[in-house]
């Protein structure tokens, strides 16, 4: 079994990002290292996984699994065809009534995008307000099917509920990657109330700084009528209706979450799945490299005959 804790985290971080076909470059590794540890240190450790690691034109990835390299070139470069569009998207999106943060999500979040122009996007709420945010939303794609463009809000939280009540290795991935695109004061709010990301990520991740976010007055000219009691009413006849509506729906359970804070519809426990995939990756590992039975370099298992488990395309709408 993988004795040294440095080397047993990133074949850990590698497997992880290898259920999406994802190499990592040197910096991203260190990033989502679980444990913390200076890059020198990472790259001596690297060296002592040979025939467990491999690297090609700087990504890192476990042995056997050079495919996924090109794999993310090509993620990379359909991604760039659609990331300006993602962007304007959500920038409209932060403009609509009750919308307090836009950040982009998913797949394409950190360009490893391989479907049609589906855009993942988290958005914080005014506190009540929800159920009315997201029906605005929906709106809008109905307009951005016009431009044959799907956006997906798959997660909306209220302003007053920002701290994330599960605490793992899926649901740091999601919050650390996403990309903020409108209301940075609101996302820097959520990353201090879900400050627990650091103890999966110890040694940092990239930093968004702060800037002017002061309410559009085409936005609150939108919100006024639906401020008082008209607006508490839609918004709990919109609640229900779509709660009873979405809680039918096929694999709801423990990863979809409706109430008057939160809307998550992970009707496909990506999560779940996820996890599973990682422990099956480490489990190959660890059974290849005990007993003395096989060498470093015998990998019979062969990951590159697994397909990659998900992109985090949740179904919500």
């Amino acid at each position: 079994m993988f004795t040294d804790e440095l080397e047993h985290a990133i074949l850990k971080t590698l497997a992880y990002s290898d259920i999406f076909d994802y190499p990592l470059r040197l910096d991203e590794l260190y990033s989502y290292l679980p444990i913390r540890a200076e890059i020198e240190q990472m790259s001596l450790a690297l060296g002592s996984l040979n025939g467990l690691v491999g690297i090609k034109d700087g990504y890192y990835f476990l042995t056997d699994r050079e495919i996924i390299v090109e794999i993310r070139k090509q993620h990379n470069a359909y991604s760039q065809k659609l990331f300006q569009h993602a962007l304007i998207f959500g920038q409209i999106l932060g403009a609509l009534p009750f919308i307090r943060m836009v950040a982009l999500t998913g797949s394409l979040a950190v360009m490893n995008s391989f479907k049609n122009a589906d855009f993942d996007y988290m958005l914080i709420a005014a506190p009540g307000r929800v159920w009315m945010a997201r029906g605005f939303a929906l709106l809008l794609n109905r307009l951005a099917r016009l431009f044959g463009c799907t956006l997906c809000p798959n997660l909306i939280v209220s302003e007053s509920s920002l701290a994330w009540p599960t605490h793992d290795l899926y649901s740091a991935h999601e919050l650390c990657q996403m990309i903020p695109i409108a209301g940075m004061d609101v996302y820097l709010k959520l990353m201090k109330a879900n400050h627990w990301t650091q103890e999966f990520f110890p040694n940092g991740f990239k930093t968004f700084k702060s800037s002017d976010d002061s309410q559009a007055l085409i936005q609150k000219i939108l919100e006024a009528p639906l401020r008082g009691k008209l607006g508490d009413h839609i918004e709990q006849w919109e609640m229900k209706r779509k709660i009873t509506q979405l809680s039918k729906q096929a694999d709801f359970g423990n990863e979809t979450v409706f109430n008057a804070n939160i809307c998550q519809g992970n009707f496909a426990h990506h999560n779940q799945r996820t996890n599973e995939a990682l422990q099956e990756r480490l489990q190959q590992y660890i059974n290849a490299n005990t007993g003395g039975e096989k060498t470093n370099s015998s990998h019979e298992r062969n990951l590159s005959n697994q397909p990659a488990v998900i992109q985090n395309d949740k179904e919500l709408i």
